[in-house]
């Protein structure tokens, strides 16, 4: 069972502000998936990205965090800082989990609506997973997002059937849910980043396949 410390509750405050004010519109619901992978000394691998949900009368397409610059007209490189400083929070998080003696996720999913705040902590083990990054995040839209295999590509339809037909995903999960009260956030629209830390050490993968890049960020203490 999960542990939520006053620090934890804290973390979690700060994760959720950074996210509503990283969307520039109104929006019903929000997706975020992040790893943090412990390798030698005290690298650190990851990637972070988050999809939300426009509001409106008829239930609009889930928009990816990466997109948000081009289709708002915000500068890209000041909006992924926006985006490392985000996953800085998450490890600090997790951190605090560290601290309160509790085992360490590999992966999180976090899910905001209707008012309320949901965490699930994942330990399986990612550096000896069946599945690739690119892999996860297609069965990832899948579980969280709703999107069907009639929706995907024949490369993406080849890998949630072989997910579906797999009888040995075993998931080792603990999940937290609490209400939202944090009001009066601002948000992108009234974008300003002077005064947040700077975050050294980061390294973009790119590609100009968007969709098998899946935007990962390496993260290097």
């Amino acid at each position: 069972m999960l542990k939520i410390t006053k620090n934890i509750r804290e973390k979690y405050e700060e994760i959720q502000k950074k996210l509503f004010y990283m969307i520039p519109e109104r929006w019903e619901e929000v997706y975020l998936y992040a790893s943090v992978i412990d390798r030698l000394g005290s690298l650190q691998t990851g990637e972070l990205f988050f999809y939300y949900i426009p509001k409106g009368i008829i239930k609009r397409k889930p928009i990816n965090v990466y997109q948000i610059p081009n289709k708002f007209n915000i500068e890209e490189d000041e909006y992924l800082k926006l985006v490392e400083i985000l996953y800085e929070n998450i490890k600090a998080l997790r951190e605090e989990f560290r601290k309160s003696g509790q085992r360490l996720w590999s992966n999180i999913t976090i899910i905001i609506k209707k008012s309320k705040f949901r965490m699930e902590c994942n330990y399986e083990n990612l550096q000896n997973s069946k599945y690739d990054n690119y892999q996860r995040h297609i069965i990832w839209r899948y579980k969280y997002l709703n999107q069907g295999i009639e929706c995907c590509n024949k490369e993406e339809r080849d890998i949630l059937q072989k997910y579906i037909r797999d009888t040995n995903n075993i998931v080792d999960n603990e999940s937290y849910e609490e209400g939202v009260y944090i009001k009066n956030i601002k948000n992108i629209v009234d974008f300003e980043t002077s005064g947040y830390e700077s975050i050294q050490n980061v390294e973009y993968i790119s590609s100009k396949d968007e969709t098998k890049a899946r935007n990962q960020i390496l993260y290097r203490k």
